[in-house]
């Protein structure tokens, strides 16, 4: 779900290279966890694993609508404190146990311009990212953001005024790029956060949140969600879209205990939850630059990983979280990109295959199952006859008797045009508002089986989507691995199609349901994870950790 220049300081002796298929558990492996695990007991001050705190936003889009309600409450015996800025410019705090944030709009003297170039729209923060690196290389000042899908943004802060967002807008025209428009905005009135207390009702752009005992329960009441119960402080603040974000400050450690259960599972087999508390630290400290533009680093959602504060912890994740900490995944002295997916539906998938961007190479296609039986290589799923056979296989796999594994959805023409049109509509393609599509073909697929390019011809012209594009693009598909059968009608016309695939999710990195297969055979997390990511490096974050090393 899931994205260092070092010295080797720190857990050197239990550093566990990934040595590609590791075999079942034997004498001499238990014998190095054990020393490994003895190592870190007795290691030195020096080499002990550091805790981060991590800016999470809980709620990422408070005020999209007026009538939205954020409701905090302090847990029993306690109160919350409510600090932010009085008339005097003075810090003021408050107190309760409980409080109820609303949107009021505020009147303006004079109309406010809300406006930005946006250079392109996409469906993940990696290939808007890539996007973002190649805006750069063309000299323009750019930031990352999701206002709904991820964009690129010429940056707000080098191109201040409309006349100079118009003079970029023409000259990039000029250069004959395409899919770039300004959205403009007059706001007569803008969005305050609300409260009443004591009755008389304050109205602020930040308001910080703490108690005495670090616990403070949220819920939002117009959403229908549970509350959920968080540690650390929480701060309400502006976002880059002109409203509001709940931002809790955290220990990575603690907040590990709001991620592992709900992303692996609560009854998970005990080394698959090792492997994901390891790979849910990795994934958090490489990715704390994706919401830079909002002042915060991670969300909540699926977007980077579930995270629920202290709803829903469990024994079994605590403990596999204890057992790991500080652990993390690297390569050449760099946290990987720990990405990963709930079912991979037989074989792993390239970064590339998904997204834009640098390759990664501990990221590379493999047959998802203990003991392989089909040889890429030679037998390479780009081929469409190759992959239909190797869909057709169902025994063997780590996910085999998973109801992702394979799956079948059938859409009739009418529902794929209205799927189609909404997403063309979404990224403003100048093709939006097609009446019907008249054929799907896919035209070039990875060594993987992921599709590339998806062409989808309507009356209007041919839509290429390409790689996770075709999924975004339209209803039906888990994942991009998939082809597709025609529907006909009684007149052998096209009516629909039958996508047939397998897996959920992008299918990158690690398969959660198929490390629960390789838990069950007796694998450790450390075969799981170099299983899934050969040539890593299994070892203790320190101070000499480099996070994330942005390719030029």
């Amino acid at each position: 779900m899931v994205e260092v220049d070092r010295d080797r300081a720190g857990c050197c002796f239990c550093s566990i290279p990934a040595l590609g298929s590791p075999m079942m558990p034997n004498q001499s492996s238990r014998f190095f966890l054990l020393l490994s695990l003895l190592w870190i007991a007795i290691a030195p001050p020096s080499a002990k694993a550091k805790d981060v705190e991590l800016q999470v936003g809980v709620v990422q889009r408070f005020g999209d609508e007026t009538t939205e309600v954020l409701q905090l409450e302090s847990t029993a015996g306690d109160r919350l404190n409510l600090t932010f800025l009085g008339g005097n410019g003075r810090p003021q705090t408050l107190t309760a146990t409980k409080v109820e944030l609303e949107i009021v709009e505020q009147p303006q003297a004079q109309p406010i311009l809300q406006e930005r170039l946006v250079l392109s729209d996409r469906a993940t923060f990696e290939t808007a990212e890539a996007s973002a690196k190649e805006w750069q290389a063309k000299g323009i000042e750019v930031e990352v953001v999701q206002p709904g899908r991820w964009q690129v943004w010429a940056k707000r802060d080098v191109y201040k005024t409309p006349l100079l967002r118009r003079l970029l807008l023409q000259d990039l025209q000029a250069r004959g790029e395409q899919n770039i428009y300004l959205e403009t905005t007059v706001l007569k009135a803008v969005p305050r956060v609300s409260f009443v207390l004591n009755g008389y009702r304050y109205s602020r752009e930040e308001i910080e949140i703490t108690s005495r005992k670090n616990r403070v329960r949220v819920r939002e009441v117009q959403k229908g969600q549970k509350s959920y119960l968080y540690a650390g402080p929480l701060k309400i603040q502006p976002n880059a879209y002109g409203n509001f974000s709940l931002v809790n400050r955290v220990p990575l450690e603690t907040y590990l205990r709001g991620v592992v259960p709900h992303e692996i599972g609560p009854s998970a087999p005990y080394s698959a939850v090792e492997a994901q508390a390891i790979l849910a630290r990795t994934y958090a400290l490489r990715n704390l630059r994706r919401f830079q533009a909002d002042n915060y680093e991670l969300c909540a959602t699926v977007h980077c990983q579930v995270y629920r504060g202290l709803t829903g912890t469990v024994e079994r994740a605590d403990r596999a979280i204890a057992a790991t900490r500080g652990r993390v995944l690297t390569h050449n002295n760099e946290l990987i990109d720990a990405l990963y997916s709930a079912a991979t539906g037989g074989v792993t998938a390239r970064f590339e295959d998904i997204w834009d961007g640098e390759p990664r190479p501990y990221l590379q296609p493999r047959i998802d199952a203990p003991r392989p039986f089909w040889n890429l290589s030679q037998q390479s799923l780009a081929d469409e006859n190759n992959f239909r056979r190797f869909m057709a296989l169902k025994q063997g796999f780590n996910e085999s008797d998973n109801r992702h594994f394979r799956w079948e959805k059938e859409s009739s023409i009418e529902s794929l045009t209205a799927d189609l049109n909404r997403y063309l509509e979404r990224i403003k393609h100048p093709l939006a508002g097609i009446t019907r599509i008249v054929r799907m073909e896919v035209t070039a697929r990875s060594a993987s089986g992921r599709i590339l390019t998806l062409a989808v011809q309507t009356d209007k012209g041919t839509v290429e989507l390409q790689k996770t594009e075709a999924r975004s693009a339209l209803g039906p598909p888990r994942s991009t691995l998939f082809y597709l059968e025609p529907v006909l009608d009684s007149d052998r016309a096209i009516d629909g199609y039958r996508f047939i695939g397998g897996g959920f999710g992008h299918g990158v990195g690690l398969s959660q349901y198929g490390s629960y297969n390789l838990a069950k055979l007796g694998w450790t997390s450390a075969q799981i994870l170099s299983f899934y990511y050969p040539g890593t490096t299994l070892e203790l974050l320190n101070d000499s950790t480099v996070y994330y090393r942005n390719p030029q």
